[in-house]
């Protein structure tokens, strides 16, 4: 299927960047694909966020760039704001001079996990950190200034080759220990950004114009726990290493529960 649409993604050097990079750098969809990480592109500088969108022509831009340390955002909250809704401020104001649709990638956190059931893209989010906090307010500032966007809201993303991320940790801890402590009191849907890169991409290339919020996560449902026994079975590490599930254990941050997403796709054959 040939396109030739011209497509920016910012935060490139990130786990989904990178992998957005791997599978469609050199792929016969025909994109004219522009990678910019932050040396590039730093989307927290307003000036260069305009210049950039006004010398270059863009039909689409996925915003992969974020600010996702959880634990830090607590104690120093004023960078995830700053990253994560004043630079998607600016994002969206370029997009819209630029008439450039956005597809920006949100976080289930927005919800505060309290409902023990999938979240659809119609529940009232109410986030309980300041991670989740700013990433909503990203989506209230591209929907104050646009009409034509995406909000893909995933769910514990993660990659196996790029990034510091759940999979990669488990992965090194276990080549470098016995023993491994794994919380299991939060529940959700581990995403692999292989499959959320085909989604995102497969907006653009099926032209998509129901704008607007959408999930989207891969189908497993489990804990931390769960997730990590997955990852040493599939990397024959579950015999020699052991699990251990941490009593007494208090996180320093707050953090839904559960927080499993119900996909887009599940909406539309569900209405």
């Amino acid at each position: 299927m040939k396109t030739g649409k011209r497509v920016l993604v910012t935060g490139s050097s990130g786990q989904l960047g990178q992998t957005i990079k791997e599978l469609y750098s050199k792929n016969g969809a025909n994109l004219d694909v522009t990678f910019a990480s932050k040396k590039e592109l730093d989307i927290c500088n307003q000036k260069k966020v305009a210049s950039f969108f006004k010398n270059n022509k863009f039909d689409y831009c996925i915003n992969c760039a974020a600010y996702t340390n959880v634990g830090q955002a607590e104690i120093t909250p004023q960078i995830a704001y700053e990253v994560n809704a004043i630079a998607i401020k600016y994002l969206a104001k370029a997009c819209k001079e630029s008439d450039t649709i956005l597809i920006h990638v949100s976080t289930d956190y927005v919800f505060d996990g309290e409902k023990n059931e999938p979240y659809s893209i119609h529940d009232k989010t109410n986030p309980i950190n300041e991670y989740g906090k700013s990433k909503l307010l990203g989506e209230l500032e591209i929907q104050n200034v646009l009409n034509k966007y995406f909000i893909v809201r995933t769910s514990w993303l993660y990659s196996k080759k790029y990034g510091n991320n759940f999979y990669r940790k488990i992965l090194e801890k276990a080549k470098q220990q016995e023993e491994l402590f794994v919380i299991d009191s939060e529940i959700g849907c581990p995403t692999d950004a292989a499959n959320l890169t085909n989604y995102l991409v497969g907006l653009i290339l099926e032209s998509k114009s129901d704008y607007g919020i959408l999930h989207f996560c891969d189908d497993k449902i489990m804990t931390w726990y769960g997730f990590a026994e997955e990852i040493l079975k599939e990397n024959d590490f579950l015999d020699h290493i052991r699990l251990v599930k941490p009593k007494g254990y208090v996180s320093s941050v707050k953090r839904p529960k559960y927080s499993v997403l119900l996909t887009s796709d599940f909406n539309e054959l569900a209405s």
